[in-house]
Parts: C-alpha cells; sequence; structure tokens
C-alpha cells in the first residue's frame, strides 16, 4: 500500500518557475512603492525649504518707520495727510514698498491701501516719496541707508482728517507676507502748529 505519492522531477521544476514569478512581482512592487516613497520624500522636502523660507522673511523682512508727521489743516484743526519715514530692518531683504499694502485702521474708517505710480495719496492708495536711496530704486529698500517716505491722506479715507486725541492703527504688509504695525497718535491739542509728531 502506497502513503505518499513520490514528486518526479518535473514537479519540483514548476513549482520553482512559480515562486521565481512570485519573487520577481515582489520585488517589481517592492521597487515601484520605494520610487513613490523617494519621490514623496523629494516633494515634502522641497515644500518645507520653500516654507522655512517664506516663515524666515516673514520675520527679517520687517520695515522700520523711524518718524511720524502729520499736517495740520488749522481751519478744522485735523491731521490731513502722514507722511511714515521708512528704512528696512538690519537683515532684511530688499523690500519693494510698491508691491506693499497698508491695512488702515481708525475709530470711524477701515481700508485696504496698495500703490499706484504716479497717482497721489487718496482713499485707497498710498504715494511713495524720494527721501535718501542709493541706487535711486525709487520703491525699493534695498540698502540700510535708503530712506522713503509713505504718505497717507487721512482726509480722503475718513472724510474728515484725524481729529485731536483721536488714533488710528497702520499694518503694512510687504512682498514676503512680512508685518509692521505702527499707531498714529494726533496730539490732545494741536493749537497752530502745521506739523506734528504722530
Amino acid at each position: 500500500m502506497q502513503l505518499f505519492n513520490k514528486s518526479d522531477d518535473n514537479d519540483r521544476g514548476q513549482v520553482g518557475i512559480g515562486t521565481l514569478i512570485i519573487f520577481i512581482a515582489m520585488v517589481l512592487v517592492a521597487a515601484v512603492a520605494a520610487g513613490v516613497l523617494i519621490n514623496t520624500a523629494g516633494l515634502l522636502q522641497s515644500r518645507a525649504e520653500d516654507t522655512g523660507a517664506d516663515a524666515q522673511a516673514q520675520v527679517s523682512n520687517q520695515i522700520n518707520v523711524i518718524s511720524a508727521t502729520g499736517v495740520v489743516d488749522t481751519t478744522d484743526a485735523e491731521v490731513d495727510t502722514v507722511t511714515l519715514l521708512v528704512k528696512k530692518s538690519p537683515g532684511s531683504d530688499p523690500v519693494d514698498l510698491s508691491a506693499a499694502t497698508i491695512q488702515y485702521v481708525s475709530d470711524t474708517s477701515d481700508a485696504t491701501l496698495t500703490f499706484e505710480t504716479g497717482t497721489a495719496a487718496g482713499a485707497d492708495n498710498f504715494e511713495i516719496l524720494y527721501a535718501n536711496d542709493t541706487d535711486a530704486s525709487v520703491t525699493v529698500l534695498d540698502a540700510s541707508s535708503d530712506r522713503l517716505k509713505i504718505v497717507l491722506d487721512t482726509t480722503a479715507i475718513e472724510g474728515s482728517g484725524l481729529g485731536e486725541g483721536e488714533h488710528a492703527t497702520l499694518r503694512i504688509v510687504d512682498q514676503s507676507g512680512a508685518t509692521t504695525t505702527y499707531g498714529v497718535n494726533v496730539p490732545d491739542t494741536l493749537g497752530s502748529k502745521n506739523y506734528v509728531l504722530v
């Protein structure tokens, strides 16, 4: 009585070929998976580098407000225009003010101001004036010694100027997304002054 069938050489060859095919398929699947992982890792690394550069720019690319003055309309005791003298902060990349926006917020007004070439300051735009620029780049702060003036028409924005004791907040956002906040505070008494620090 025979309890088991003895396999011959032909049977062993067929099993070996099947195992080889499965092994090759596993290797191919592993290679495809590895390729996907490598591509994903490269993409994530690229995004991380871009995000890091953007975050660094937002921290370092600050605008420093050196001083702010207001022109007083003595007939109604209001500040009609505000001029900010600005420079770039130390270590900052060049800052193009023509690509910046200014969010103007007061007790009675809220406006987003942009720059328009050849246009005076108005209800929805600000003006850039030359103060001191080493390479005459007009709207770009690219050297530590560069100084530019940002002019805001508070009468156009508010409908009337900023009165005595009134204040407004300016959020200057440059092309990199960095934000500089400055508070404009009109003195409690303007008297007969034509210009005041705000």
